[in-house]
């Protein structure tokens, strides 16, 4: 992830919100880990919804920030 993100930003790329970011040529593109959908989809609301509260405070998408706001009691 952080490989495609440096190489999407540099030249003038810039960074968005969520995982999103448009590229020099004002592309846009959104880069999402592959965990993303596995926290998402837990059973238990309340750990899907810290997560997507957190995600939605990030522009480069943090997995460990993910990976607290799931175990968050």
């Amino acid at each position: 992830m952080d490989e495609y993100w440096g190489k999407l930003t540099a030249g003038g790329g810039k960074e968005v919100e969520c995982g999103w970011l448009k590229d020099k040529s004002g592309l846009s593109w959104q880069i999402v880990p592959t965990i993303l959908s596995k926290l998402m989809g837990d059973t238990d609301p309340e750990k899907a919804k810290r997560v997507m509260q957190a995600m939605l405070k990030m522009k480069k998408i943090d997995i460990e920030g993910l990976k607290r706001a799931y175990a968050q009691q």
